[in-house]
């Protein structure tokens, strides 16, 4: 039987990043990897439900300017249990600066969620 393992992103920041998810979506985080031969570091951020998220960064990547309008992946979707918790943790991550993209409100397929953007500039969706 297939299932998602866990999706990953990369970051510039990778410090930033994981403390990101770590502050607003009380994501657990594992022992940094560092391959020195690649220049390449992650971290695997686990979610209390089980899902996992990687985090990646090296020196070489490219900055994709507009990430709410290109051809791949979209977003990543949080769910917090709640109306309460996305409306609590859209004011913080509003109150602390980050970029409102919409919401929160019932979209027309019924999900209850707003979306921001996180330092990166990846959407997150957040959901109940």
């Amino acid at each position: 039987m297939a299932h998602l393992n866990h999706i990953g992103v990369y970051v510039r920041d990778i410090e930033e990043a994981k403390h990101f998810f770590e502050k607003y979506f009380d994501a657990k985080s594992g022992e940094k990897y560092h391959n020195p031969r690649k220049s390449f570091s992650s971290y695997l951020l686990s979610f209390d439900d089980g899902t996992t998220l990687e985090i990646m960064t090296k020196p070489d990547l490219n900055i994709l300017i507009d990430r709410t309008n290109n051809y791949g992946y979209a977003h990543i979707s949080i769910s917090v249990g709640s109306k309460r918790k996305v409306d609590e943790i859209t004011k913080r991550l509003n109150d602390d600066g980050y970029i409102h993209l919409d919401g929160p409100r019932v979209t027309g397929d019924g999900y209850y969620e707003s979306a921001m953007l996180d330092a990166e500039g990846n959407v997150i969706e957040i959901t109940i």
